[in-house]
């Protein structure tokens, strides 16, 4: 598997996520954010968490508009697999890859603790390794974490089986719990939660790294 990590202003999760691109076996090259095309060859693009461009006119936003996002939007749109954790996952909302907006959390304050979630689907590239209903743990660290969406938006995820994880007790205030959704086509996954960040006992535990296990094993069986 070949796996490209985005690198903003103000990432600050790059390099964990490469780490944890390599311990599934990845070969993992860091990509500037000004670079106008991604590396040849890759199988997924990672989109770090972090405060790019610090977090200035909305989370996300500015990012959405570097020269390399438009690789990313044409990669995504040409089938390949995208994977955006927690400022990522803004800035797929704000490039359109996936719909709803993060929001300031519901307490308007920043969270950082562990958490626990639900498997919501098994029927992903990303989660094949879980259990359906499964409770794991994986650590947050957000301030603009809820995810928002209409009645009627939720309602078609929840249909199109595109909620990936839950939370178990809701921490922001996001609609219908989502911590983590899915695009149309299952090849996009933007995630709240940190799993970059628990892939090892060292790390606390390692409820994150079949994330990455899951990738490596469908990307290879493609």
């Amino acid at each position: 598997m070949r796996a490209g990590v985005i690198v903003f202003p103000g990432s600050n999760c790059d390099r964990d996520l490469a780490e944890g691109f390599k311990a599934a076996g990845a070969d993992v090259t860091m990509v500037w954010h000004k670079d106008t095309a991604l590396p040849s060859g890759l199988d997924i693009v990672g989109i770090p968490g972090g405060f790019s461009f610090g977090d200035y006119l909305r989370c996300g936003a500015i990012a959405a508009q570097s020269p390399i996002s438009k690789a990313v939007v044409d990669f995504a749109e040409k089938g390949g697999h995208v994977l955006g954790i927690c400022n990522g996952f803004q800035v797929l909302c704000e490039t359109g890859l996936l719909p709803g907006v993060l929001m300031r959390n519901a307490g308007l304050r920043f969270v950082c603790r562990q958490e626990r979630l639900e498997v919501a689907t098994e029927n992903s590239a990303f989660t094949g390794r879980y259990k359906l209903d499964e409770e794991i743990t994986i650590p947050i660290a957000h301030h603009d974490g809820n995810f928002s969406a209409d009645a009627d938006l939720v309602a078609q995820l929840e249909a199109e089986d595109r909620v990936a994880f839950r939370y178990l007790d809701n921490p922001n205030g996001s609609a219908g719990d989502i911590a983590g959704i899915l695009s149309e086509n299952r090849r996009v996954l933007g995630l709240m939660p940190h799993p970059e960040r628990a892939v090892s006992d060292a790390q606390g535990n390692s409820d994150g790294m079949r994330v990455f296990t899951s990738l490596t094993e469908a990307l290879v069986a493609a």
